[in-house]
């Protein structure tokens, strides 16, 4: 049976801003995927995001991200991959 209770959602301003990353860092363990949000701009880069969410939430959040690309082509078209970066070599 579904739960469905409304909830109301708060975004701090300091979040509804959102933030640019034009690179992705995954890591995992057996109980938890964690993402990095970057942004590179050489000769250094930043993370200015990171999400911790369990294997199965991931896999939630894969397929609403295909769902959504799909709607978005089916609307402006399809979207190309360009050339990736060069891979660079993180430190922390």
């Amino acid at each position: 049976m579904a739960d469905e209770r409304e909830i109301h959602i708060k975004i701090p301003e300091e979040i509804l801003r959102g933030v640019y990353a034009n690179q992705m860092v995954v890591r995992h363990s057996r109980e938890e995927f964690v993402i990095d949000f970057i942004n590179v701009c050489p000769p250094e880069g930043i993370v200015n995001a990171r999400v911790i969410v369990s294997p199965g939430h991931l896999k939630r959040m894969v397929a609403a991200l295909g769902e959504n690309l799909a709607r978005y082509e089916q609307r402006f078209g399809a979207v190309t991959i360009s050339e990736a970066p060069p891979d660079p070599k993180f430190q922390n």
